[in-house]
């Protein structure tokens, strides 16, 4: 059975050179700045889901 959950897209990835981003969701939530740890290598606003990777050299 699918729920709502199940529908939904999966979340954008986007792949950075640098451990500090910031996300606002296109304009759709308050601008954010994250931090990538070194490990796990990635970061997710906690707005939209939206996950930032560090681009792997």
């Amino acid at each position: 059975m699918k729920t709502e959950k199940n529908m939904m897209e999966a979340p954008e990835i986007e792949y950075v050179g640098t451990s500090g981003v910031c996300c606002d969701g296109h304009g759709e939530h308050p601008r954010v700045w994250l931090t990538i740890p070194a490990q796990p290598g990635w970061v997710e606003c906690g707005y939209c889901d939206k996950r930032f990777e560090l681009k792997k050299d």
